[in-house]
C-alpha cells in the first residue's frame, strides 16, 4: 500500500503519549481530553483497518508494509495483518478509551498531606504508549521487530503498576506502596526472564536461516515460504529448542500455569483500569503470538509439545477457578478467573482443530470485553467503599441497583452464560477439544462449573443480603461510569447472539494456521456414526 495505515495506527497513540506528557502540570483536564482524543483517533484507524480488510483475499497478510531497517542483520520493518491481528487491534483500540474514562480521576493529585504524588499527564501518556506497542506487536511480521515491542511494553506497564497502584489496599500509604512496588517488580522480572529466553531463540533462528539460506532473516513470511519450498530444513532437536524459547516467553505473558504468579499481584495492586489493560489487552499478545509465531515457525515442534501444553492448559483452567473460589479480594478473584480463561484459550489453540482455534481466537475478544466490564464495575464499587475485601460489602443491590445489575451481567459473561459473548467461544473450544482429546474436554468442563460457583458466590456476598452500614448511602453509577459500562454490556449481548461478523474475519486466518501446521480436523468414527443410526 502507498498509504502506511498500519504504521499510522501505531504511531498515533505514540505521538499522543508524547503530547499528553508535555501538557503543563496545571492543565490536568486538558491532558485527559487530549489523551482521549488520540485514543479515539486510533480507534477510527482500527475501524478503517477492519473496513479495508478482505477476509476472502488470498495470502496470509494484508495492508502490508516492508522497508529495510538493519540490512546487515536481515532486520526489516515489516508489518501486516491477518484476520486475528486486525480483530485484536480493534479490541485494543476499543478498550483504551473506556479504560481512560474509567480511570478519569485515578491519577488526580491526592489531598494535601498525602505522600502519594500521581501525575495525571504521566498516567494517560503511559496508557497511550502501551497501546502503541501492543498495536505494533499485533502488526509485526518480522520476528525481531516483534520482539523489540514485545519487551518494550514492559517499561510503561511497570510504571503503571508501581506508580499508579490501587489506593484501596487498606494498610496505609507506606504498606500500599510496598505492595505496588513488589507487584511491579515481580511483573517485570517474570516477563524479562521470558523475554531473554526468547531472545536466545530469536538469535538461534537467525543463525539457522543464515546457515541454510546464505543470509539470515527474521521475516516470518520468508521463513515460512523457505520451509514450504524445502530450502530451509531445521533439525528436529533445534526446532524443538527454538519452539520452547518462544513458547516460554508467550506462556509468561499469557499467563499459563505455572508461570502465572505475577498476574494476581499485578492486577490486585493496579487500579482497575490498569488491571483491565493488563489482562484484556497486553496479555492477549502472548496467546496471539502462539498462533502467529510458535505454530507457523515451528509446526513439528508445536505438534510434539501439544500433549504437555494441553495438560498445562487444563491445570490453568482448574487451578485458576479453584483459587478464584477461595478469594477474599474482589480484584484477585477476577485475576484468578482470567488465568482459568487463558487456560481455555491455550487449550483451544493447541487442540489443533478448526473449531478449537476459532473458539480460542474469538475467546480472546470476548474475554477482553467481559473482563473489562466486570473489572471496571468492580473498580467503581471499590472506589466507593475504599476496600477490595468481599466481606466488607453486602446489600449493594438495594442502594445501587444499576451498579449491581451491571456487575451481575459482567459476572454472568465471565461464567459464559448462554446468550452472552463468551459462551460461543467457550463452546467452540470445548467442541474442538472433544473431537481430538475427549478426556481433556471432559476435564475442561469442570472449569465451567467452578466459574458458576465463584461468580455467583461473589455476587451473593457483595450485592445481596442485609445492607451493611458502610455501604448505606452508596451512590449508583454516574453518567461517566454508565458511558463506560453500557457499550461493553451491549457488545456482550450482540456478540452473544450474533458473532458471525467477527468469526467471518477470524476463520480464514485460523484455516491458514491449521494448514501451516499440517493439521486437519479429526474425521468422525464410522462405527460411532453407524451405532448412532
Amino acid at each position: 500500500m502507498a498509504f502506511p495505515l498500519l504504521t499510522l495506527t501505531a504511531a498515533i497513540p505514540a505521538v499522543g503519549a508524547v503530547a499528553t506528557a508535555a501538557v503543563p502540570a496545571g492543565r490536568r483536564t486538558a491532558a485527559k481530553w487530549l489523551a482521549l482524543a488520540f485514543s479515539l483517533a486510533t480507534l477510527a484507524l482500527a475501524a478503517v483497518q477492519l473496513v479495508r480488510f478482505d477476509p476472502d483475499a488470498k495470502g496470509p497478510f494484508q495492508l502490508t508494509e516492508s522497508h529495510a531497517w538493519i540490512a546487515d542483520f536481515g532486520v526489516r520493518y515489516e508489518l501486516g495483518v491477518d484476520g486475528i491481528a486486525v480483530v485484536l487491534i480493534a479490541l485494543a483500540a476499543l478498550l483504551i478509551p473506556f479504560i481512560m474514562l474509567a480511570g478519569w480521576h485515578d491519577a488526580d493529585p491526592q489531598e494535601s498531606g498525602s505522600s502519594r504524588w500521581r501525575p495525571t499527564q504521566g498516567f494517560f501518556a503511559l496508557i497511550l504508549m502501551v497501546e502503541a506497542m501492543v498495536v505494533i506487536s499485533f502488526e509485526a511480521t518480522d520476528v525481531f521487530l516483534f520482539y523489540i515491542f514485545f519487551e518494550a511494553m514492559l517499561i510503561p506497564m511497570y510504571f503503571l503498576i508501581g506508580g499508579f497502584g490501587d489506593g484501596a489496599a487498606g494498610n496505609g500509604d507506606a504498606g500500599a506502596a510496598a505492595q505496588r512496588s513488589y507487584a511491579a517488580v515481580k511483573f517485570l522480572l517474570y516477563n524479562l526472564v521470558g523475554g531473554l529466553i526468547m531472545l536466545a531463540a530469536v538469535i538461534g533462528l537467525y543463525a539457522v536461516t543464515a546457515d541454510q539460506l546464505g543470509s539470515g532473516t527474521f521475516s516470518l513470511q520468508e521463513i515460512v515460504q523457505a520451509r514450504a519450498a524445502g530450502k530451509l530444513d531445521i533439525a528436529t532437536t533445534t526446532e524443538r529448542a527454538l519452539f520452547l524459547g518462544f513458547f516460554f516467553a508467550f506462556a509468561v505473558k499469557a499467563p499459563l500455569w505455572p508461570l502465572h504468579t505475577w498476574l494476581p499481584n499485578a492486577m490486585g495492586e493496579a487500579t482497575a483500569p490498569v488491571a483491565v489493560l493488563i489482562t484484556a489487552v497486553v496479555d492477549k499478545v502472548g496467546t496471539f503470538a502462539m498462533l502467529r509465531f510458535c505454530l507457523q515457525l515451528f509446526p513439528e515442534a508445536s505438534k510434539w509439545a501439544t500433549p504437555v501444553i494441553v495438560v498445562l492448559a487444563l491445570i490453568s483452567i482448574l487451578y485458576g477457578a479453584l483459587l478464584a473460589v477461595g478469594q477474599r479480594d474482589i480484584k484477585r478473584l477476577v485475576a484468578y478467573a482470567s488465568i482459568s480463561h487463558f487456560g481455555f484459550i491455550v487449550l483451544g489453540i493447541f487442540a489443533m482443530t478448526s473449531q478449537g482455534q476459532s473458539g480460542a481466537t474469538l475467546y480472546m475478544v470476548n474475554h477482553g470485553i467481559s473482563t473489562a466490564a466486570l473489572m471496571l464495575v468492580a473498580g467503581f464499587l471499590i472506589s466507593r467503599r475504599g476496600s477490595r475485601l468481599i466481606a466488607d460489602y453486602g446489600g449493594v443491590q438495594k442502594v445501587a441497583p444499576v451498579l449491581a445489575g451491571t456487575f451481575l451481567v459482567g459476572g454472568l459473561a465471565t461464567l459464559s452464560l448462554p446468550g452472552l459473548a463468551p459462551f460461543v467461544s467457550e463452546f467452540l473450544v470445548l467442541v474442538g477439544t472433544f473431537s481430538r482429546y475427549p478426556a481433556a474436554g471432559i476435564v475442561a468442563t469442570l472449569g465451567i462449573v467452578l466459574a458458576a460457583l465463584y461468580v455467583l458466590v461473589l455476587y451473593q456476598r457483595t450485592m445481596t443480603g442485609p445492607v451493611k452500614e458502610e455501604v448505606r448511602g452508596m451512590p449508583d453509577l454516574r453518567a461517566r461510569e454508565l458511558a463506560v459500562v453500557a457499550p461493553l454490556i451491549a457488545l456482550l449481548l450482540v456478540l452473544g447472539v450474533y458473532p458471525k461478523p467477527v468469526t467471518e474475519i477470524l476463520d480464514p486466518a485460523v484455516r491458514h494456521t491449521m494448514s501451516q501446521v499440517h493439521q486437519a480436523d479429526p474425521k468422525p468414527d464410522v462405527n460411532d456414526v453407524e451405532a448412532a443410526k
